[in-house]
């Protein structure tokens, strides 16, 4: 008798219940790249490979599609309540290709349960919290860090405490927009809680003109996540001499991360480019998607977020470890997300390359050539939650 999944007893002439071919099957754990099929059996996926010579109860074919594990954004903003920059993830991430996202502190200790239960819990797509040291979070009327009494060290610890693996680290964003008080403090504070919670940070840091990059790196420790890197002007993690700084060179040869995230300001083709030519690639490549994108034309999202490094000239394979494999290290979640290997979770993206899309353009409105990579499957713990017109459909035996 064949064993039971989440929906029930498997059929018995039948050896997986959704089996996926497409043109490129590409899993950086497996090292798995070409024309091949994942069959998933319940919310797991049962084999990968160039062929698959089972039974399955539904076929879809994607002839011209990439097919990669799902997509994991490591800074964003889903929150379906409480926080002003929040989206509903099950639309704006899950239907284009996510099916896990970090949250980058749409919820602090004072209201992190309503979080969980509106949020975390009533999605179907991943979530993990990076809790926002401020206990209000991203409250809707001002910066998070605009009063001292809003950071509660002890309330943060009891927070992160209860909350188990639903909240990974510490969210500490001391940019201009999200810090009025004294930056240095504040991440004093945040490593504070950090090293009573054994948490990592996921951290924002000041403008240079205002707090050296150097400063704010010696600060910073292994393992914990460095975003905006990708900004420009007066804040640029290139120097005058035209290389990625020395410092920050320094900071990753002990262990720091660095997460490339887009966002409306934190993403420049010269910046990008001038890191990617030297080889030196951000652990993690994000969307820092969040309200203000709703509506916009052409769409802001991790595909065409991927599409915009490899047009930048980060190579493929770089770019599909950056939201797969790496930032699944990073969550704690390595063997379950972020592969295709037998065992893991039923996610699945299907991608294809549409070159009539909008032009790829930068937060400083530069624009590169390219096309651009668009979700036509989405599949959840074994699910199918979002599909476009796959080349072929079957419920027969294969």
């Amino acid at each position: 008798m064949p064993a039971a999944n989440h929906r029930g007893d498997f059929m018995a002439d039948f050896d997986c219940d959704l089996l996926i071919r497409a043109g490129r099957v590409v899993c950086t754990t497996t090292g798995l790249d070409g024309p091949g099929a994942v069959a998933i059996r319940g919310d797991r996926i049962m084999a990968s490979g160039a062929s698959f010579d089972g039974n399955s109860r539904q076929t879809l074919e994607f002839p011209n599609g990439l097919l990669l594990p799902g997509l994991i954004d490591l800074h964003a903003h889903p929150a379906n309540s409480g926080s002003k920059y929040g989206v509903d993830p099950d639309v704006e991430f899950l239907l284009r290709g996510v099916t896990t996202v970090l949250s980058q502190g749409d919820a602090g200790a004072q209201h992190w349960r309503k979080y969980r239960r509106d949020t975390i819990e009533a999605s179907r797509t991943r979530i993990r919290l990076a809790i926002n040291l401020s206990k209000n979070g991203e409250r809707p009327d001002g910066p998070c860090f605009q009063d001292s009494k809003w950071i509660d060290i002890d309330a943060c610890a009891e927070a992160i405490a209860e909350g188990g693996d639903f909240i990974w680290g510490i969210a500490v964003n001391v940019s201009r927009n999200s810090c009025a008080l004294n930056p240095r403090d504040v991440v004093r504070s945040a490593l504070d809680v950090a090293e009573r919670t054994g948490k990592p940070l996921l951290y924002g840091m000041r403008n240079p003109t205002e707090w050296s990059i150097a400063e704010q790196l010696a600060l910073i420790r292994p393992g914990d996540v460095v975003t905006y890197i990708f900004r420009d002007e007066e804040w640029s993690i290139i120097g005058d001499d035209g290389k990625v700084l020395p410092e920050v060179c320094d900071a990753r040869d002990r262990g720091v991360l660095f997460d490339g995230c887009h966002g409306f300001t934190s993403f420049s083709f010269r910046v990008a480019e001038t890191a990617f030519t030297e080889g030196w690639y951000p652990d993690t490549i994000s969307t820092d998607q969040y309200a203000a994108h709703l509506g916009v034309q052409p769409l802001h999202d991790l595909p065409r977020m991927m599409s915009k490094c490899i047009a930048a000239g980060m190579p493929e394979h770089e770019v599909f470890v950056r939201v797969g494999s790496r930032p699944a290290e990073i969550l704690q979640l390595a063997g379950e997300i972020g592969t295709l290997g037998a065992g893991s979770s039923g996610d699945v993206t299907v991608l294809e390359r549409n070159d009539s899309a909008g032009p790829l353009t930068d937060c400083y409105n530069q624009i590169r050539p390219g096309g651009c990579w668009e979700a036509k499957l989405v599949v959840r713990a074994g699910d199918v939650v979002n599909q476009s017109t796959p080349c072929k459909s079957s419920s027969s035996p294969r």
